[in-house]
């Protein structure tokens, strides 16, 4: 151990150098895991939903049978199926249904559709329950079975600007209503409304971050379907997976189940596309760390090569006073470990500083990379929609160096340290004595 420092500037260049290659492979361990993690995050809770609709209906459009409770039932039943969450979707219109004023005016976009419901066709009939309706006077309510997401409310994230949401599954007459619509019908906590002829109560204002968002209503799924008369009807279903490795299998499964009655679809493409970033950081930080332990092991090979030419006459006269190559190999070998412990303290310290920036600074990089490739995604609003979800998925990875990986950096160079002196040291130590003194 005490020849590690015969040479003290030597001793502190290799140091340097080496602490370097150590806190690199510290970081990109770090950032290797902390990708992993996520990735394993996204598969598992991001992109394992599948959407089910009646088969010909996108939103109040198309045609089609609303599902039943027994049709959604059975996809519980199915593998890799964690969660199934139902919901109805109607109309309230101000002039038969409720008292509710909706507080989106419907503009040119909604004039156009509203004269088109109102053609003077002479067989033009009135929309049925769950049609589009007047677009300047129509709500939609919703009943839902699960409450716990943000989605269900049409945002990414929900606040609760007073009140509190129902539970899903009770059937009482209860319901939480958007800000914009609460305000507009000047309804607050505690306050009632008319809804097919009923007196619903107001429990809670959301906040969804929406004008269109902020203008729902929201009930148990049992409480619309009794006051609406459709009983057992369903017009959507979302249906979670337990990973994305398993939603194609799952997806086959559901459209086998539910045969021509629905129409099925996930968001498989889309996630696989958030992903492809992650993945990328991931395959740059494997090819970084590699490089790192690379270098790492040819310093100390350099570095111990030259030490033991050296000491060539040392070596003959420890071999002419009786010394094994065994007991060469390992003075060596601790002299090596000596000097890598060293580095390995420095470089602790770089690979914790390191490892949050270098990480961030992959992230960037790929998150730039695939926004660019961002029209691949198919039609400006899913693209928009999922690279702007990517691109927060990628943010919020944090990196840091954790107790295993501070372990697996310490076991790797600990290794690389004595595999990289004993190669050198055992080559000489079977150096003839008579040889090394002659040479000298």
């Amino acid at each position: 151990m005490r020849n590690t420092f015969r040479n003290v500037i030597r001793t502190g260049s290799i140091v340097i150098i080496l602490s370097i290659s150590i806190g690199l492979i510290l970081a990109m361990l770090a950032a290797r895991q902390a990708v992993q993690a996520k990735i394993d995050t996204v598969k598992s809770s991001v992109g394992n939903t599948i959407s089910v609709s009646p088969a010909g209906v996108m939103g109040f459009e198309g045609g089609g049978e609303a599902l039943t409770a027994d049709q959604i039932s059975k996809l519980s039943d199915i593998a890799h199926v964690s969660s199934v969450t139902s919901s109805l979707r109607d109309r309230l219109t101000t002039d038969d249904t409720t008292d509710l004023e909706s507080a989106v005016e419907a503009d040119t976009l909604g004039q156009r559709r509203a004269n088109e419901n109102t053609s003077t066709s002479v067989t033009q009939q009135a929309p049925p329950a769950g049609g589009m309706g007047n677009p300047m006077t129509s709500v939609q309510i919703t009943g839902v079975s699960d409450t716990s997401l943000a989605s269900t409310f049409g945002g990414s994230t929900v606040t609760w600007t007073s009140g509190k949401v129902f539970v899903g599954t009770e059937d009482t007459n209860v319901a939480v209503i958007g800000k914009d619509l609460a305000e507009k019908n000047s309804l607050t906590v505690g306050d009632t409304f008319t809804a097919y002829g009923q007196t619903i109560k107001v429990v809670g204002v959301y906040d969804a971050g929406t004008d269109f968002a902020n203008n729902g209503v929201f009930v148990p799924l049992a409480t619309l379907q009794r006051i609406s008369e459709q009983s057992g009807s369903i017009t959507s279903a979302t249906v979670s997976v337990d990973s994305i490795d398993n939603l194609e299998a799952t997806t086959t499964a559901i459209e086998s189940s539910l045969s021509d009655s629905a129409d099925v679809t996930n968001s498989q493409e889309t996630v696989k596309q958030l992903v492809a970033p992650l993945e990328s950081v991931k395959t740059i930080s494997l090819f970084s760390l590699i490089g790192a332990i690379v270098a790492g092991a040819v310093i100390i090979l350099l570095t111990m090569i030259m030490v033991v030419r050296e000491r060539r006459r040392e070596i003959g006269v420890m071999k002419a006073i009786g010394s094994s190559n065994f007991g060469i190999m390992k003075q060596f070998v601790a002299e090596s470990v000596t000097l890598t412990t060293l580095a390995l303290i420095v470089g602790s310290g770089i690979g914790i500083a390191a490892s949050a920036p270098l990480t961030s600074l992959l992230v960037d990089t790929s998150s730039s990379s695939s926004q660019q490739a961002g029209p691949g995604m198919g039609g400006p609003r899913g693209a928009g929609m999922a690279f702007g979800f990517g691109r927060q998925t990628l943010q919020n990875i944090e990196s840091s160096v954790g107790v295993s990986t501070l372990a697996a950096g310490v076991g790797a160079t600990l290794l690389i340290s004595v595999l990289g002196s004993a190669v050198p040291s055992l080559m000489i130590s079977k150096i003839k004595p008579a040889e090394a003194m002659r040479s000298e």
